[in-house]
């Protein structure tokens, strides 16, 4: 979870951005002008601002050059406008800010945005395990797909048929049954595995499993999925 600051002049772009960056997880102040955004960073450390350039009472750009000269720029700045120019991108960028959002912006761009900034001073995080999805003999003799929720990193592959001894949990699913019942418990342990490997974020999901936040909530609703669990289990 990272501390991030969104400095715009209008309303419903500061609620949109911070609806989707507490939704990925992270912390976020809000400030309508310059002045609002100074005291901010005057009482507080963030680890990414995202700074709209033409505001009522100090630009965007001027805020940050003072940052800049006072050393109070130890943060990544992403710049947003929808009117800015070339120009005005260029010199942001000499002075100090990390990338430039032009808008409106799209949740993908802003997403990969504020994740590269993040990303700036952290080291590479090796690639995660793959997981093995195998068949086996269920009880009865019936077919048993087992496949890994939970969402840790360093999953390693389930062996068919094991009981389930180290702290990798699996579902298994009797596929001798109802379609319905096989149904809705595959789409459960489906939802929980990408609510799990996505950090609990509604926004990730829906964009991996193509379907509207809306219907999302609804149907993990319907499943019955614990969402706070899924974050908990992220997070461990």
């Amino acid at each position: 979870m990272a501390n991030i600051l969104v400095v715009d002049d209008e309303l419903g772009i500061r609620d949109l951005l911070s609806e989707i960056l507490n939704d990925e997880g992270h912390s976020v102040d809000l400030a309508e002008n310059a002045g609002q955004a100074r005291e901010a960073r005057l009482n507080g450390n963030y680890d990414l601002v995202l700074l709209d350039i033409w505001m009522p009472d100090t630009d965007g750009v001027t805020l940050l050059k003072e940052w800049s000269t006072s050393g109070m720029l130890t943060m990544p700045v992403i710049m947003m406008s929808g009117h800015a120019t070339i120009d005005t991108a260029v010199e942001a960028t000499r002075i100090g800010a990390f990338s430039f959002l032009e808008k409106p912006i799209t949740l993908q761009k802003l997403l990969k945005a504020v994740e590269q900034g993040l990303a700036r001073n952290l080291p590479s995080a090796p690639a995660p395990a793959a997981v093995s999805q195998p068949v086996a003999a269920g009880p009865g003799g019936g077919s048993v797909l087992v496949l890994p929720v939970g969402g840790h990193k360093d999953a390693a592959a389930i062996q068919a048929g094991a009981a389930d001894t180290g702290p990798l949990p699996h579902q298994g699913f009797n596929l001798d049954r109802p379609l319905r019942e096989a149904r809705d418990s595959f789409e459960k342990a489906y939802f929980e595995f990408h609510l799990a490997r996505e950090g609990g974020s509604m926004t990730r999901v829906a964009e991996k499993t193509g379907l509207e936040r809306t219907h999302l909530y609804r149907k993990l609703r319907q499943l019955g999925v614990d969402l706070g669990r899924s974050k908990r289990n992220a997070s461990s």
